[in-house]
């Protein structure tokens, strides 16, 4: 099992870390399956949208929803969301060299989202990494068992996790 999961402290790193990282595996010819995240500052000041690019296609989804000015709840549309999650699943069967998830969020945490593709990948033998917040960190390790890599926010590290010989070894510290 290849499964290793990266959190950066800047919001909105890991979004655009994973985003390079899936732009520069696919330039170099790898296989990808998943979703890497786009946030858009909304004019009026308010939340960002929030886009999920769909790999290797490019389909953009927009998993967010405006809930309104004084509005405090999740703004995650579950319907999109599960959209994107039934087009990676489809894309398993290509045989991906790589699954790349955006975020282990709290639909991940409670079963729902992308953790079954996840697992799915995981049984296929298909290395996975997943963007993981603070928040969900320790629900992530469960999930995981004690078996994924915590790697640094890093897109050189990002790489040579996923081929070794490709550098140097990484700084990766083991969950």
């Amino acid at each position: 099992m290849k499964l290793a999961c990266v959190t950066t402290s800047e919001r909105g790193a890991t979004d655009l870390l994973l985003s390079a990282f899936a732009d520069r595996m696919l330039k170099a010819g790898t296989a990808l399956a998943g979703v890497v995240q786009t946030n858009t500052e909304c004019a009026d000041g308010y939340k960002c949208d929030m886009d999920l690019k769909v790999l290797p296609t490019g389909e953009t989804i927009r998993i967010s929803q405006s809930l309104g000015a004084n509005a405090r709840g999740c703004r995650l549309d579950p319907a999109e969301l599960e959209r994107a999650v039934g087009l990676v699943t489809r894309s398993l069967d290509t045989g991906p060299e790589l699954l790349i998830i955006n975020k282990f969020g709290k639909h991940e945490a409670d079963g729902r989202g992308f953790r079954p593709v996840i697992a799915d990948a995981l049984e296929r033998e298909i290395p996975v990494l997943v963007g993981v917040n603070g928040l969900n960190l320790d629900r992530f390790q469960e999930f995981a068992g004690g078996m994924a890599d915590l790697l640094d926010g890093d897109i050189d590290i990002l790489r040579n996790w996923l081929d070794p010989a490709s550098m140097p070894l990484a700084q990766t510290r083991m969950m």
